[in-house]
């Protein structure tokens, strides 16, 4: 007999309650853009002062939900109030399942959410950081790049995709005879499936957990979101002098999904003056769902560290320029 998959990752404790016992508060809503319906979440401090607000972004056929808002809670446990949304097509908001026509149209929209949240009066006055996962950081940096100037005040990255490894790339052959019926195909669900989920998740019973999200789109890569992908890496891997906030970005010498030269050449083409990388040794893809705890633990440190000593050091003088 089948078992059903639960509800949430943590088994069958009430929500409520599950974040209250992580030292969170959660809250969930739909947010209305011109590209259609996303869902959002935030994730607060329950007994601390906000010192911050981070903005994040999923991976590739992930949501917000499951495992992603564990990197979500740890970051609100640290003193941070958290935004995410589904992307366009992705978990509980609009669009064709995990179809990415057009990612500088699906970035705006998540963007509109969170500069949204940034301009409330609440959190207007305090530092801001934009946080992207794998594809999610190619998404990520679209926004960045689409934001006015001094929104943010640092980026981070974790396993960012801005270098598509050469077993991961789509079929130039594909593409060609796709495009030749002009767009038609561009929602097929026709491209090779390089089964990512099992490249991404070093941890066994970590990727057990992974792969019973009711909302984890397991189907073939669309013709449209694989095109697009390609493009947008290399617009980003051209742009990357553009990139001036102040970033960490963080990777593992194992991805089987995204390169670690994509952390690499960020690192060496932006023209940000504080730029932090952190190469990982024999770390997959997944660096805090589907790492062991120890492994996931050390990134946590990493990242905790690099973005309280951000507030730290650009916080107090962001705030007395916006006041």
């Amino acid at each position: 007999m089948a078992t059903e998959t639960p509800l949430n990752f943590w088994g069958d404790m009430p929500e409520e309650d599950y974040y209250t016992s992580q030292g969170v508060r959660n809250t969930k809503s739909f947010f209305q853009t011109p590209n259609g319906q996303i869902f959002t979440q935030s994730f607060l401090p329950l007994d601390q002062t906000v010192k911050g607000t981070v903005y994040m972004t999923h991976g590739y056929g992930s949501d917000t939900g499951w495992l992603f808002q564990k990197i979500c809670i740890h970051y609100a446990t640290w003193g941070y109030a958290v935004f995410a949304a589904d992307l366009l097509g992705h978990g509980r908001s609009d669009g064709l399942r995990c179809y990415l026509g057009d990612m500088e149209k699906v970035a705006a929209t998540s963007l509109s959410f969170f500069l949204h949240v940034r301009r409330n009066e609440l959190y207007l006055h305090l530092p801001a950081f934009l946080f992207g996962e794998s594809m999610g950081g190619a998404a990520t940096m679209l926004m960045y790049f689409q934001s006015p100037p001094d929104t943010w005040t640092g980026l981070i990255f974790s396993a960012p995709l801005f270098v598509i490894p050469e077993n991961m790339k789509p079929s130039k052959v594909h593409l060609f005879l796709y495009g030749l019926l002009f767009g038609i195909a561009d929602t097929w669900a026709a491209m090779p499936d390089n089964k990512m989920v099992g490249k991404a998740i070093k941890d066994p019973a970590k990727l057990r957990i992974i792969a019973s999200n009711p909302r984890r789109y397991t189907g073939p890569p669309r013709v449209g979101t694989m095109r697009e992908i390609a493009r947008v890496c290399q617009y980003i891997q051209d742009n990357f002098s553009r990139v001036t906030t102040p970033f960490l970005t963080v990777h593992g010498t194992a991805d089987g999904v995204t390169c670690p030269s994509s952390s690499k050449l960020l690192y060496e083409k932006a023209s940000s003056v504080d730029k932090t990388l952190k190469i990982y040794d024999e770390m997959y893809h997944s660096l805090i769902q589907g790492e062991p705890d120890e492994n996931a633990e050390i990134v946590l440190r990493d990242m905790r560290e690099w973005i309280d000593e951000r507030v730290e050091r650009y916080g107090p003088k962001l705030r007395s320029n916006e006041q």
